[in-house]
């Protein structure tokens, strides 16, 4: 089997990115989203991306608009019969996404290939929505998509193997480095980044340091990019909260329970970054 036409579903941060690097290595993609603005506003992420593309350098004002050409934009889902494989990128929700996957059973065709963003949930459950498990499996890109190379490649209990292969084959056309994880909660990357998270709001919650320090100790100390608070903000603190939830119930082992400090945050609706709160203040700093 080919995929030449692939949907994504869901125009958000993530979604939009992985429609981009798939129009940019030549698929034809559908931007799928509940209501036509959302998809729109996908696209209008994608538009200001390339061309911030074009203005470096990195890429010719002809690529630009062969890449945006291959872009349609939906909010039927009825649209999926005509990918060859669909991509889940909706919120990070089991109901929600086991619903999802049942519909698009239904409509996409008997060879389409369903594939889930999920961060953390597991790919056997989500699989178990459908009437062909077989065909349903883990692609786990990293944000920011068009940047980050990784993609978790996540087998269900009853992925087939050739299915595995292509999907393997798919993110190497996409110039990512796919690597095969195992279906368990959280995978490899959320698995360890997560609880490296919550232990540092564990940190700030028990008074060993201020955030700042906090974030300098990780970055200057240990070489990463990011402090784990600046991370989690990044993330958004709902997200990780999610995923942390998702891992104590998973695993049933309390090393993975959520810093109360985290709860009341998200309760509070200071959910990082994209509230302009979370354990730094971005509106002050606009």
């Amino acid at each position: 089997m080919n995929i030449n036409k692939v949907m994504v579903i869901g125009a958000g941060q993530m979604g939009s990115g992985i429609a981009q690097v798939f129009a940019m290595s030549g698929y034809q993609v559908i931007l799928h989203d509940l209501k036509p603005e959302f998809a729109e506003k996908g696209l209008s992420v994608i538009e200001k991306n390339l061309i911030r593309q074009t203005s470096k350098g990195k890429m010719t004002e002809e690529d630009r608009d062969k890449a945006l050409s291959r872009l349609e934009l939906s909010s039927d889902l009825q649209n999926a019969q005509h990918a060859d494989l669909v991509i889940e990128a909706a919120i990070e929700n089991m109901d929600i996404k086991s619903k999802l996957f049942s519909e698009l059973d239904k409509i996409a065709p008997e060879h389409a290939i369903l594939a889930t963003n999920t961060s953390s949930l597991p790919i056997t459950e989500i699989a178990a929505a459908t009437t062909r498990p077989e065909k349903v499996i883990g692609m786990h890109f990293m944000n920011p998509v068009p940047v980050m190379k990784l993609v978790e490649i996540i087998r269900g209990l009853a992925t087939a193997d050739d299915v595995y292969t292509l999907i393997h084959e798919t993110a190497l056309s996409l110039k990512k480095v796919p690597v095969e994880v195992n279906d368990f909660p959280g995978f490899v990357s959320n698995r360890i980044l997560m609880p490296m998270i919550n232990e540092a709001v564990y940190t700030l919650y028990e008074g060993v340091a201020s955030k700042e320090a906090i974030d300098d100790v990780m970055k200057l100390g240990m070489n990463h990019p990011m402090g784990p608070l600046t991370l989690a903000d990044f993330i958004g603190l709902d997200t990780c909260l999610y995923i942390m939830e998702t891992l104590h119930e998973g695993f049933g082992d309390d090393k993975y329970r959520p810093c109360p400090l985290l709860r009341k945050y998200v309760k509070a609706g200071w959910l990082g970054k994209k509230t302009g709160r979370g354990f730094y203040n971005y509106d002050e700093q606009a």
